[in-house]
């Protein structure tokens, strides 16, 4: 996998060694030299992750993560702190500031790649989000996102054999979050995929399992995919280290634990899944906004148009018939003149609320425009579609619609065109299907309304 990464150091030598090694690795690699810079090129080249050195003159590194990750325009690029600094309140400092991970000189180069490679993955996801969202945002169909500072009782799950560490790491992450615990790795690996958790924190010493299967495991369920994974790990074991990045965990604790680092660590991942959890909500709003009416909730014609040929292929490829009815209330222009337009509006919701209620799961049904809807119904044959579209007429005509708040009741009608698959033409099409169904409608209409009729291919 390779990636953009920034290097910033103001050193010359220090930033071509490390451009060196990560060209070597196949990673693209851009220089700056200061920490004004760093956040002028981030800004306009967005790098997938940035290597910031910590002592700097003017902008120190520390500022200058702070100035990034507060920047909506560089808040989501991963930055890897890379010092000679190695007391652990600058560790504790830079993870607080924004870091994403704090690296001491002379760095393991294959944990570094490792890093850059884990980070670069993670990023890949927020970047499609991030893209989705700039699309659902340019439509005005979903709003800001807002990052709180303060993360709030999150659910943490601790994976762990050893009781005491456990308990340790309880202590130190305090009141401020709900924490669950388990010792047997394989009542772990159900517990994690119910559990609904915010962050699993793994023991990377466990003996009843490979750790790094159950990583694996963990990463593999749906429900847990895009849960946050913070490994403890013995401190010098690189391999391990290394191994975890690569099969999915997000970050890592060095034994003995810091609370100050733990703290720190924890808050990055949970602001990070915070973040990506809204950015994947405002994708699914926008998408709902995108393929469906506003006003009934059933889908609109732009979900029709596409969802309808893939239906009516399967029915070609399968042999199975497909049906389509087309739907229009009789004299609805006389309900909005009589009653007036929100009235028009609870008779259309109403009547999409019985639609709903009488096709199927496996049915399409949508607002075709105005008063019109159609259902798509893929493996039925023409009698059974009768049946159906005559039941749903016969309860339109019955039951009275409410109104006004339950002041006024109305009676409506409907009128309903029926075409199929079967004994279709040669050249037959999901457009030529819906064409002779409205031509069925278009026959119950001036038939009289308040018919069902079926169209003869």
């Amino acid at each position: 996998m390779t990636a953009r990464v920034l290097v910033v150091d103001d050193l010359e030598p220090n930033v071509k060694l490390l451009e060196a090694k990560l060209r070597a690795e196949y990673f693209d690699v851009l220089g700056a030299y200061s920490g004004e810079e760093a956040i002028e090129i981030a800004q306009t080249e967005q790098p997938d992750i940035i290597l910031l050195d910590v002592m700097m003159p003017g902008l120190d590194g520390f500022e200058t993560c702070r100035r990034l990750k507060a920047a909506p325009e560089t808040m989501h690029i991963p930055i890897v702190m890379v010092t000679a600094l190695d007391q652990q309140a600058d560790r504790v400092t830079g993870l607080e500031a924004g870091a994403d991970d704090f690296l001491t000189k002379p760095v393991v180069d294959v944990a570094l790649f490792a890093r850059v490679r884990s980070l670069t993955r993670l990023k890949m996801m927020t970047d499609e989000l991030r893209a989705r969202y700039a699309t659902g945002k340019g439509l005005g169909v979903v709003d800001n996102i807002e990052i709180d500072a303060e993360i709030g009782e999150s659910r943490v799950f601790i994976i762990d054999d050893n009781e005491e560490q456990t308990e340790r790491l309880k202590k130190a992450l305090g009141e401020d979050h709900a924490i669950a615990s388990e010792t047997d790795p394989e009542v772990a690996l159900g517990r994690a995929r119910s559990g609904d958790f915010n962050l699993i924190i793994v023991n990377m010493s466990l003996e009843a399992m490979d750790p790094l299967r159950l990583c694996s495991s963990i990463r593999s369920f749906e429900e847990t995919r895009l849960t946050p994974i913070l490994a403890v790990v013995r401190q010098g074991d690189t391999r391990k280290l290394v191994r975890a990045l690569d099969i999915g965990v997000n970050d890592y604790l060095t034994r003995p634990v810091d609370k100050g680092e733990l703290t720190a660590r924890v808050a990055t991942q949970l602001r990070r899944m915070r973040y990506v959890d809204q950015l994947r909500s405002s994708f699914q709003a926008s998408l709902e906004m995108a393929v469906t009416d506003q006003l009934t909730g059933l889908y609109n014609r732009r979900y029709l148009a596409s969802h309808l040929s893939a239906m009516f292929d399967r029915a070609f490829w399968t042999g199975r018939p497909l049906a389509v009815m087309i739907l229009d209330i009789d004299h609805f222009k006389e309900v909005n003149d009589t009653y007036g337009h929100d009235a028009g509006d609870r008779v259309i919701q109403e009547f999409a609320e019985r639609i709903s209620r009488s096709v199927r799961g496996i049915d399409l049904a949508c607002r075709y425009g105005g008063e019109e809807f159609l259902v798509a119904m893929p493996d039925t044959d023409m009698a059974f579609a009768s049946v159906v579209a005559e039941r749903l007429r016969q309860e339109v005509a019955t039951a009275k619609f409410v109104i006004n708040s339950g002041r006024d009741e109305i009676t409506a009608t409907v009128s309903i065109g029926i075409s199929s698959t079967e004994n279709g033409p040669e050249e037959d099409s999901a457009q030529k299907l819906i064409k002779r169904a409205d031509e069925a409608l278009y026959e119950a209409k001036t038939g009289g309304r308040n018919r069902v009729i079926k169209n003869a291919a």
